[in-house]
């Protein structure tokens, strides 16, 4: 099996609450507290370590909010190295209203970070020792948007896979950079990658083959949200439509479902089957409300469920 990094940029401590009402100006009692750590590259490595892999966490961390962040990492028993900052790390917060069964995420933009912060992260990152490192998340102000490109630069020579899940820019130079082993944009995302709308399956298909087919990226996960998500590969697109499952909350689906195919492909599965398990991975995440992201017992049953390629 190989071993992951993962680099987050941006992490978050992530918090989930339920409340029976939301209401305007009153004081709304919660119930159910939970905290995790969060942000991209972190919740992968949470997923990908569940199911059996190593990952090492490469995040920035800092202010009052950083130690924090630190203890809930070591609370997973994740493997880290922290890149320390001024700026306070950022709290995003997942509510749940039982009456409607509606999910309200509130989701900071994040510190600002120097040019020296992210120059030293890039110093660390350049000499990380991993088979697969997973770029995943936005880049908070002050990080220059080809910091992925950058990354990817770096690491390639030395015969690192990287895997890309972002968004906007930092999305568009990461993929223009080249060489990817995986890159996973949102139908959205894509949408901006190339600066039009994509209204049909065939249309998305096309794009994101392109990519493939340029050399860009060996495979393009889209994900579709409640429609499913579409392959790109040398082979051609495949497609498979989404579970029908009873959705608890939508936080972490991206990141369990960026796990899954890795896993799946570090343990020698075919592109295909890692789709399958990707999807699985991502569904699972969804059954529970809060930040618990996927577990392994639910992506094996949900993986019986999944349509076979």
């Amino acid at each position: 099996m190989k071993d992951i990094a993962t680099l987050t940029m941006n992490p978050t401590i992530d918090v989930s609450y339920d409340i029976s009402r939301m209401r305007h100006t009153h004081k709304m009692r919660t119930d159910n507290e939970w905290y995790a750590p969060g942000g991209g590259g972190i919740n992968v490595a949470r997923v990908f370590t569940r199911l059996g892999g190593n990952a090492r966490c490469y995040y920035l961390s800092g202010g009052a909010t950083g130690p924090a962040l630190d203890g809930l990492i070591d609370s997973h028993e994740l493997v880290r190295t922290r890149i320390p900052i001024t700026g306070p790390t950022r709290i995003a917060s997942a509510v749940l209203e039982h009456e409607t069964g509606k999910e309200y995420r509130f989701t900071p933009q994040g510190p600002k970070i120097s040019e020296r912060e992210w120059t030293e992260c890039l110093d660390l990152i350049s000499q990380s020792d991993c088979d697969i490192m997973v770029l995943s998340g936005s880049l908070p102000p002050g990080v220059p948007d080809d910091y992925y490109a950058r990354v990817t630069r770096l690491l390639r020579p030395r015969g690192i896979e990287i895997v890309l899940d972002s968004s906007g820019r930092a999305l568009m130079q990461g993929i223009d950079a080249g060489s990817l082993l995986l890159v996973k944009p949102s139908q959205g995302e894509l949408q901006q990658y190339v600066g039009r709308k994509l209204d049909t399956r065939g249309e998305i298909e096309q794009v994101a083959m392109d990519i493939v087919q340029a050399g860009k990226a060996r495979l393009v996960a889209v994900t579709l949200g409640q429609e499913g998500a579409i392959l790109a590969r040398e082979g051609g697109p495949v497609f498979l439509p989404s579970l029908r499952i009873e959705a608890a909350s939508a936080v972490g689906a991206g990141d369990s479902f960026v796990a899954g195919m890795i896993f799946a492909l570090s343990t020698g599965m075919t592109e295909l089957e890692a789709f399958r398990f990707g999807v699985a991975a991502g569904s699972a995440a969804v059954l529970r409300a809060g930040t618990g992201l996927a577990y392994p017992s639910d992506i094996e049953r949900l993986l019986q469920l999944v349509e076979p390629l």
